[in-house]
């Protein structure tokens, strides 16, 4: 399972909050002090130039924000996320989440980089050389319902019986028929997942399952891999096709910022 690095006494305004100056230093994560530059563009419009912030052995990825000016807008959210991808790419990197801004770069080193600096240095070495994947697999829903009605007698029975009948008279029976067919497929999704799991074993250092987040999921899960595993695991991935083709349709995910397994978060004193 992932560690979560909770992180309290950071001051972070909320959405509206005025200060004296237009612009706060908004916080994408956390790197090593010796990372090698940043991308160029944050959020906000017009974009902010990245840059480090530094601190003994680490770092924050900080762009300037207009603090007058909400966050929020899809854009923003894109390109926090955008960020801390390329950077999780090229190294360690301790994602914080979407909306915490400080005043400017002395409150990034008084307030958050040196209060937390072994916390933060700790959950970086964590996920030194790795970065995470998500693994996910959706049903086909014509061939996961013919499974149901194939195993289940009862579910074949009550699509038989609503057959051509209006919903009024058999409401009964569909709602039934929708318990009966939910079921199911949790429990071909528990199955599945599990199948996954093993047959990914050995190609990341920790799982986590995701919740689903549609009805005809198969599978949802978030990996923390090694950096040079990628392409094993795509071949795994690929054999997991394989087995599941015409049932389940795969993605795969990544290389990610550590989002499920490390993230920081700035909350207000």
């Amino acid at each position: 399972m992932g560690r979560s690095t909770k992180v309290s006494g950071a001051s972070v305004p909320k959405q509206g909050t005025r200060r004296t100056q237009n612009l706060g230093a908004y916080v994408y994560g956390i790197v090593p002090a010796d990372t090698k530059g940043a991308p160029q563009d944050g959020l906000g419009d017009p974009a902010g130039k990245v840059k480090l912030v530094r601190h003994g052995e680490i770092a924050a990825l900080v762009s300037e924000v207009d603090v007058d000016q909400p966050l929020g807008q899809p854009g923003d959210y894109l390109a926090h996320e955008r960020l801390l991808d390329a950077v999780a790419a090229k190294g360690p990197v301790l994602p914080f989440r979407f909306g915490g801004v400080l005043a400017g770069a002395d409150a990034v080193v008084e307030e958050l980089l040196t209060p937390h600096h072994d916390e933060f240095l700790a959950a970086l070495n964590e996920v030194k050389g790795q970065a995470e994947y998500i693994v996910r697999g959706r049903y086909v829903e014509q061939v996961v319902l013919g499974e149901v009605l194939a195993e289940n007698p009862e579910a074949a029975n009550l699509l038989e019986a609503i057959r051509d009948q209006s919903e009024d008279a058999t409401r009964n029976e569909r709602i039934r028929l929708g318990e009966i067919i939910a079921a199911a497929l949790e429990a071909k999704r528990d199955a599945d997942t599990q199948m996954a799991v093993d047959a990914l074993d050995g190609h990341f250092t920790s799982a986590l399952i995701r919740e689903p987040t549609h009805e005809q999921d198969a599978v949802h899960m978030a990996m923390l891999v090694k950096t040079g595993d990628q392409k094993a695991l795509e071949r795994a991935m690929s054999e997991l096709g394989k087995r599941w083709e015409g049932r389940v349709e795969l993605r795969l995910l990544g290389p990610l910022a550590p989002y499920d397994f490390v993230t920081a978060q700035a909350e207000e004193a």
